[in-house]
């Protein structure tokens, strides 16, 4: 049983590498635009520091068009432009660019709930001694926000290792590549085994982290 798992150990070592690649590209996108994206939606709603109802309006179609597309079928549908990006539309840097493109309106949505979370007594207190906003965005919605962001960023990076592994059925490469490969077409179940397993062990790995981290970022404790 465990003969075909060690066979496959480099492969599995690659595929590792590759499943990392393509969250980390597509969080720090993420992190990059989907924040300030979050951001933006939160401010331009009825009754906050900067409403702007029409942007709102746009921002908020926007992420629930794109949030509303099943990944395999954005895979897909993606597959012109990532060829025209990068010049191919396999592999795993290839996969990042669907994977970017998702995960951008899925954080920023979950930046704005975190958002809400912060008391609006703290923000109405900032806003009345004359704050400018940019210290308000900073000092005060990100800053009493911190550990719910950081949860929001670790249901991303579980959703999106997730993702990485459906991934795997377009040639994507990493962990969901080598499960289908040899688990489903050869039948080798044990691999397919395997790879679940070191899923899981990925997965509860980053939630532990994540956890942690947004418990010591807490100020609450």
């Amino acid at each position: 049983m465990f003969n075909n798992i060690i066979s496959l150990i480099p492969e599995i070592y690659e595929s590792i590498g590759q499943t990392f690649l393509m969250v980390s590209l597509s969080v720090s996108a993420a992190i990059v635009i989907g924040t300030p994206l979050g951001v933006f939606v939160y401010l331009t709603e009825a009754g906050s520091i900067q409403a702007n109802l029409i942007i709102n309006r746009i921002l908020n179609y926007t992420i629930n068009l794109i949030r509303s597309f099943p990944f395999i079928i954005l895979l897909v549908v993606l597959i012109p432009f990532t060829r025209f990006l990068l010049g191919t539309s396999v592999g795993p840097l290839a996969a990042s660019v669907s994977l970017s493109i998702a995960a951008i309106p899925y954080f920023a949505r979950l930046v704005e709930q975190a958002l809400k979370d912060v008391p609006v007594g703290t923000i109405e207190a900032a806003v009345a001694i004359g704050a400018p906003k940019r210290l308000i965005i900073k000092d005060v919605l990100l800053n009493e926000a911190r550990s719910g962001l950081v949860l929001a960023l670790t249901v991303t990076a579980i959703s999106f290792i997730s993702y990485s592994a459906v991934a795997g059925i377009i040639g994507g490469g990493g962990i969901g590549d080598l499960a289908i490969r040899y688990g489903y077409y050869r039948f080798q179940t044990d691999v397919m085994i395997a790879m679940v397993i070191l899923l899981i062990i990925i997965v509860q790995s980053v939630q532990f982290i994540g956890n942690l981290t947004a418990k010591r970022l807490d100020h609450r404790h």
